[in-house]
């Protein structure tokens, strides 16, 4: 349980992210499979592309005015607009919000990107969701434990790579440097299975106990902070490649069995 909010709390803060997730939802449901302009925001990690629409800046809009509606004094940290960092915040609570992770299946036109939002108590996120509203799923973690559409879910164990299904997003243009390409690659030729480009619902797909290790860098605060309590509050762990905090992204390893998240660290580290 949160050493911060108490049940009463993380239920109320569930409730919003309800109303969160609508909100975004009918923004992104109109421009999802229909005609798009997509801007570039220029170069990220190994490709020259990193896109943003409409439907992003916008969902990410609607979920800011209902939180400063309801909570004015907390913080905000989103992808498309940015940090406004409020100084009478006496509690420290922080929204970081991320629209459409996976803008590139976004406008591909494949249901795997997600809205993102997580509840950070100032220490790290406790609370987070994750919407799918094509597919009518929302995943949300919390001290509470963890949940697809209500109903529980859990990590699977999974002790050793060679029994493992891993996944990252891209392992072309979406590593940092071509040392962490070359490490994702150790891993990958040791694992039973490798399935890849499904962003955020990857991780979901550990948290459900259908996948078992996402490995990733160079992902920001946004892109991990709202899938932290998803999977941990259902049996995993997720790290830094170094074993330290994910909160701030970086390099990412979350997977569902501990002595598979050891074992996968050393393989990087090796």
């Amino acid at each position: 349980m949160s050493d911060t909010l108490n049940p009463d709390e993380i239920k109320e803060y569930v409730d919003f992210l309800h109303i969160l997730g609508d909100a975004a939802a009918e923004i992104t449901l109109k421009s999802f499979r229909a005609p798009l302009d997509v801007v570039n925001k220029g170069r990220k990690l190994q490709s020259d592309f990193d896109p943003v629409t409409r439907a992003d800046r916008d969902a990410e809009a609607a979920i800011r005015r209902l939180i400063l509606d309801k909570y004015p004094a907390h913080n905000l940290i989103g992808e498309e607009h940015g940090q406004a960092i409020n100084p009478d915040n006496q509690d420290g609570m922080n929204w970081i919000i991320d629209p459409i992770d996976g803008t590139r299946a976004f406008i591909a036109g494949i249901p795997l990107w997600g809205t993102l939002i997580a509840v950070n108590d100032g220490k790290g996120p406790v609370i987070g969701m994750m919407d799918q509203p094509y597919l009518k799923e929302r995943y949300i973690g919390s001290p509470l434990g963890s949940s697809l559409n209500g109903s529980p879910i859990h990590c699977r164990p999974c002790p050793d790579i060679s029994q493992a299904t891993l996944s990252t997003t891209d392992p072309v243009q979406l590593f940092a440097t071509m040392d962490d390409r070359r490490a994702f690659e150790k891993v990958a030729a040791m694992a039973n299975m490798v399935r890849n480009g499904y962003d955020c619902y990857a991780y979901m797909m550990v948290a459900s106990g259908h996948m078992d290790v996402v490995i990733e860098s160079g992902l920001e605060s946004y892109d991990i902070q709202p899938l932290i309590p998803i999977i941990e509050n259902a049996g995993g762990i997720v790290t830094c490649w170094d074993g330290g905090s994910p909160n701030q992204g970086g390099q990412i390893v979350a997977s569902g069995d501990r002595a598979l998240h050891a074992q996968v660290l050393d393989i990087l580290n090796s």
